[in-house]
C-alpha cells in the first residue's frame, strides 16, 4: 500500500484522480490485523510522533505479527515495555535482510525500521533527562529513547536524588551548560526531585513518578501525589512509570523550539 505522501504525489502527477485518492487514503488510515487489532496508520503523520506498540500483555507471536504487518506500511515503529522473550524475537528479526532493529535493553524499548528507511531530521533541540536514583533509570531510558527517535539530542544525568543535595546542584549545572530546552525528571519514593529542579531552572520540567518505593504510598502513589502538589510553577506531571509519554511531550516541546531556532538562524 502507498503511504500518504506517495498518494498525494500521484495525484499531483495526474496518475490518480481525487476519488481514487480518497479511497486509498481511507484504506491507508486503518489496518485490521486479525479480529482484535485495528491499527491507526495515520497517527504518525497527524502528530509527528512515531507509532508506538505496547509490548506489555502481548504474546511474542502477536507482537511479531503486528511488527511485520505495520512496519512496511509506516517505515518505522517503536515497541515499548518489552519482555526478555520479545527482545529475543526482535534480535532474530534484526538478522533478516528486511529490517533494521535498534534495542535499548535497559529501557526495554526498541525501534524497528525497514531497511533504507529515512530517519526524521535532527533539529537543534536538547532534552535533559534526570533521575533521582539508579532504580529509576529504566523509565528514564524510555523517555530518552523516544526523544532521540523524534530527532532531539539528549543529555542524561542519573542518580542525583535529593538525599544528596549537592548532586542535584551538579546536575543543574550540567543541564544549564548543555542549554537544554526541556527537562524530564524521573523519581520514585517521595518524588521530590522534579519539584526541586523546577525551582532552579527556566525551562519546562516534566515529572515522571516511578513505582519504586514501599510502605505508605508505595508503588509510585506518594511520588505522583508529591509531584502533583508541587509548589514550583512550570512543572507538569505524567502517569506513574510513563517514560514514553514524558519522552513524547518533551520532544514535542523541544522540536518546536528547534524549528524556531532553525528559522532564526536561516534569517541571519
Amino acid at each position: 500500500m502507498l503511504d500518504l505522501r506517495s498518494i498525494l504525489e500521484a495525484v499531483a502527477r495526474g496518475e490518480v484522480d481525487v476519488n481514487e485518492a480518497v479511497s486509498m487514503i481511507r484504506l491507508h488510515a486503518l489496518k485490521q490485523i486479525e479480529e482484535y487489532v485495528r491499527f491507526d496508520l495515520g497517527r504518525a503523520l497527524r502528530r509527528d510522533v512515531p507509532e508506538i506498540i505496547l509490548g506489555e500483555g502481548k504474546s511474542v507471536d502477536l507482537l511479531m505479527k503486528l511488527v511485520r504487518s505495520v512496519t512496511p506500511e509506516m517505515g518505522e515503529v517503536i515497541v515499548s515495555r518489552l519482555t526478555d522473550q520479545q527482545i529475543s524475537a526482535l534480535k532474530d528479526l534484526a538478522r533478516s535482510s528486511e529490517y533494521e532493529v535498534v534495542i535499548n535493553e535497559v529501557g526495554r524499548i526498541a525501534a524497528v525500521r525497514v531497511k533504507g528507511f529515512k530517519e526524521r531530521p535532527k533539529l537543534p533541540c536538547t532534552v535533559g533527562i534526570v533521575t533521582g536514583g539508579s532504580a529509576d533509570v529504566r523509565v528514564a531510558e524510555e523517555a530518552r529513547f523516544i526523544a532521540e527517535e523524534m530527532g532531539c539530542r539528549t543529555v542524561a544525568v542519573y542518580d542525583v536524588g535529593v538525599a544528596g543535595f549537592h548532586r542535584v546542584l551538579a546536575a543543574i549545572r550540567k543541564l544549564k551548560e548543555s542549554d537544554v530546552d526541556v527537562i524530564v525528571a524521573v523519581a520514585g519514593m517521595e518524588g521530590a526531585l522534579p519539584s526541586v529542579i523546577a525551582s532552579l531552572v527556566d525551562v519546562p520540567v516534566i515529572g515522571v513518578p516511578t513505582s519504586i518505593g514501599y510502605g505508605a504510598g508505595g508503588g509510585g502513589q506518594a511520588a505522583l501525589l508529591s509531584m502533583l502538589q508541587a509548589c514550583p510553577l512550570g512543572l507538569a506531571v505524567v502517569n506513574i512509570d510513563s517514560g514514553v509519554n514524558a519522552g513524547v511531550v518533551a520532544a514535542l516541546i523541544a522540536r518546536r523550539v528547534g524549528v524556531v531556532r532553525q528559522k532564526l538562524r536561516a534569517k541571519r
